[in-house]
Parts: C-alpha cells; sequence; structure tokens
C-alpha cells in the first residue's frame, strides 16, 4: 500500500470518530507517566470517551470542513484528541480532574456542541458537574418552593377547618 492510502486510511478512521462527537478536547500530554497514562485512559474508556495520539497533519485534514476546523490553529506539538460521544463535558471533566494533581498535562482548546473554547474556557467546562448531578440539583430547586407551597396550603385549609 502506498503511503498515501495509509495516510488517506487514518484520515477516514479520524473522520469516522469525530463524526458522532459531541465534544473534542485537544491536551498535551507530554511528561506523563506510562502509569499515568493508563489511568487516564482507563478513567476516559469507562466514561465512553476515546483518548487517542494522531499526527497533527492527519488530525488537520480530518477537521477540515467540519464543526471542528477551528481546532487546525492549535495543532501544535504533541496532541492528544479525547473525544467525547455521549456527554459532551465527559473529556473535559475527567482530564481536568487529573490535571488539577499533574501540572505536565496542558489543556490546548476544544469543542464542545459546536463551540470552540480556548484551553481556560475548556478547564471551566471540566469544572461542570455531571449532567445527572445537575439534573438532581433543578428537580431539588424545584422541590422546595413546592413543598413549602404545600405546607402554607395544609395549614391554611387547618385553620379554617378549626374556625
Amino acid at each position: 500500500m502506498a503511503k498515501v492510502e495509509q495516510k488517506q486510511v487514518v484520515v477516514n478512521e479520524i473522520k469516522e470518530k469525530i463524526s458522532g462527537a459531541s465534544s473534542i478536547l485537544l491536551v498535551d500530554y507530554r511528561g506523563l507517566t506510562v502509569e499515568q497514562d493508563t489511568n487516564l485512559r482507563k478513567q476516559l474508556r469507562e466514561s465512553n470517551v476515546e483518548y487517542k495520539v494522531y499526527k497533527n497533519t492527519m488530525v488537520n485534514f480530518a477537521i477540515e470542513g467540519t464543526e471542528f476546523a477551528e481546532l487546525a490553529k492549535d495543532l501544535e506539538g504533541p496532541t492528544a484528541l479525547a473525544i467525547s460521544y455521549d456527554d459532551a463535558t465527559a473529556g473535559p471533566r475527567i482530564l481536568a480532574k487529573i490535571a488539577k494533581g499533574n501540572d505536565k498535562l496542558e489543556f490546548k482548546s476544544g469543542v464542545v456542541e459546536g463551540h470552540y473554547y480556548d484551553a481556560q474556557g475548556m478547564i471551566s467546562i471540566g469544572n461542570i458537574a455531571p449532567r445527572e448531578e445537575l439534573l438532581g440539583r433543578l428537580l431539588g430547586s424545584f422541590k422546595s418552593p413546592i413543598s413549602s407551597f404545600a405546607r402554607v396550603i395544609k395549614q391554611v385549609a387547618e385553620k379554617k377547618e378549626e374556625q
């Protein structure tokens, strides 16, 4: 197989992976030990986040003309891609947690649901609680006023019965 054909296979593989992605995060992984990298990959795999290193030129060809095209300007030096499928914040959240304990893991940039964010923006997204937790908080905030309202109505009804 010719070199061009081999490269086209890799570009097509990347295109296939990003076609169903809800977010992509670019990180510089230099300085991570094998143990740290293995732990990172395990956590990402458990959350249905694909973590892989590709050549920057291959990624550049694959993202050309997609919603992830803005990432091309950050494809310099060693770069790993964290591709999230189900939960758009899963990859950034796991990597942000690991980056807090390891200053060698650096965020470059990312795209979450079609919006480009720089490194600082992706760290902020990584600090957002998981979707389930946010929904729980929302439901809890709905429940509190409704419960208070129900208690007031009950007290009013009891007061009228006394009279």
